[in-house]
């Protein structure tokens, strides 16, 4: 009987797939975001940037996670119109 066994693999998250609409000021800044990453030598994609932030945002009580979504501009929801 061997004792090389190999653990299982960790489970991999579920994803989800998921679509929004942001000002293109936000989705500028996302570039930059990057941009600074791949400056600093570290490559990140946007979803990584979301979730980082998402991760920044839990850590906030409930009034500074307010205050901060006051701060945004408003959009409205929905997809936007097709142009053409």
């Amino acid at each position: 009987m061997s004792h090389d066994r190999k653990p299982p693999p960790p489970e991999r998250a579920r994803l989800v797939r998921d679509g929004f609409t942001m000002p293109a000021a936000d989705h500028a800044l996302l570039k930059e975001l990057k941009h600074r990453l791949h400056t600093a030598g570290r490559d990140a994609k946007k979803s990584e940037l979301l979730r980082a932030g998402l991760r920044a945002l839990a850590g906030l009580d409930a009034a500074s996670l307010a205050a901060a979504l006051d701060r945004l501009e408003p959009v409205k929801t929905g997809r936007p119109r097709k142009s053409g």
